[in-house]
């Protein structure tokens, strides 16, 4: 039933073959582990439905079903519900990585991350939408992305109630009650909330520029800016005061505007308590001072 193993080198192709099935493994052993769904007994779980060859195999499994954590780490205490399962745990403390990928080199702790990983160099994805046809490398980006149909928020902010329908998304949240600062710059020491926040700060430092302008080829940092900018080729004015119908290409401008109508004037003299409107209007009142 098996066949030798073939020239990977040569073709790209896994080593060996299983001929009742066709699936195709790197390693001999994996294939012959393969073969037993063929030839033995299997045991199948009523919950989920995966299927063991192996009886211990299959009681792990249902560990996994009932909490129970049989195994446990000496070194942090944690409990794990299988064998596999702590063995790959032990990984994080002795930095052990078996598993490497022989197109970037990047090397994972377990194989199933590396299976996953694969998809980036494959461009597989695996898992797709009955809705409207997406499709994504791993099924966890299916299921966040399903509730953008089905409208679900799942996650829900114990502090001000607010829902969000990914957990990751609450997470980031959070960090407005607490002031979690996660993110460090490394050369000026600035804080951020998240770690996209602290991507475009670096720019500042780095000069990089990614956004281009294909009317004028003017560049930006931030993909926002570059947006607005494009508003100046193309004369596009979305944001409306409800006021007097002024209309400006930048939301900030219309907050600063909206001034006149609520007679706001955020912009304060320390020295005589003028107030204003703009804050070019408080450096220009500066000079009166003596302050240039």
């Amino acid at each position: 039933m098996i066949r030798r193993k073939s020239d990977r080198g040569q073709n790209g192709k896994k080593q060996f073959k299983c001929d009742l099935c066709m699936s195709e493994f790197d390693e001999k052993g994996s294939l012959n582990g393969h073969m037993k769904i063929h030839t033995e007994q299997l045991y199948e779980c009523d919950i989920c439905m995966s299927e063991f060859t192996e009886k211990d195999s299959f009681k792990e499994h249902m560990r996994t079903h009932i909490g129970e954590k049989g195994y446990k780490c000496d070194i942090c205490m944690s409990e794990l519900c299988t064998k596999g399962a702590l063995k790959n745990h032990l990984r994080i403390h002795s930095g052990q990585k078996p598993y490497k990928c022989d197109i970037c080199s990047s090397d994972f702790t377990e194989k199933s991350a590396l299976k996953k990983h694969m998809r980036i160099h494959t461009g597989e994805k695996p898992f797709k939408c009955d809705l409207c046809s997406s499709k994504f490398r791993h099924k966890v980006h299916l299921k966040c992305h399903m509730t953008t149909h089905t409208g679900e928020k799942p996650f829900e902010c114990g502090l001000c109630m607010s829902k969000f329908a990914h957990k990751g998304h609450l997470k980031r949240h959070m960090r407005t009650h607490t002031g979690e600062k996660p993110y460090k710059c490394d050369i000026c020491s600035s804080q951020f909330t998240e770690s996209d926040s602290l991507k475009k700060h670096m720019r500042i430092h780095t000069g990089e520029k990614p956004y281009e302008c294909d009317v004028c080829m003017s560049k930006f940092s931030i993909r926002h800016n570059m947006i607005s900018h494009k508003r100046i080729h193309t004369g596009e004015k979305p944001y409306k005061c409800d006021q007097c119908m002024s209309m400006f290409t930048q939301k900030e401008h219309l907050r600063r505007h909206m001034r006149i109508h609520t007679g706001e004037k955020p912009f304060k003299c320390d020295i005589c308590t003028s107030d204003f409107t703009q804050k070019y209007s408080l450096i220009r009142h500066m000079k009166v001072h003596g302050f240039k």
